[in-house]
């Protein structure tokens, strides 16, 4: 079992920035691909960004110029640095971690971006 903790959401303006951060019950060496996906109003959840236990990234298209997914091994914490951004990114951001034993997701936090 693995409990994800989310924190970092609230209100910014549009062209603001905010971090996202997800903390792991155990260590995120054991669990193969923590990621960010998001959930807007009225539409499905997507994937925002992903990051494996090597390090490698995986990215929307259409953010991966304004988010950045990084990780924290002694934390057992992962980031989403998001930047740039914009009324559509107005979302619940859900961490998520893809382990041998389970697919987990964190309660979420919401992130509002005002014009």
């Amino acid at each position: 079992q693995v409990q994800l903790v989310e924190s970092g959401g609230g209100l910014v303006q549009a062209g603001g920035s905010l971090r996202l951060s997800c903390t792991a019950s155990r260590s995120i060496f054991s669990i193969n691909t923590m990621g960010w996906y998001r959930q807007a109003p009225g539409k499905q959840r997507e994937l925002v960004a992903a990051i494996t236990s090597r390090g490698s990234t995986n990215y929307a298209d259409s953010l991966k110029s304004r988010f950045t997914i990084s990780r924290d091994n002694a934390k057992d914490t992962v980031y989403l640095q998001m930047n740039s951004l914009k009324p559509e990114d107005t979302a619940v951001y859900y961490c998520n971690g893809k382990s041998f034993d389970g697919n987990y997701w964190g309660q979420g936090t919401q992130v509002t971006v005002s014009l």
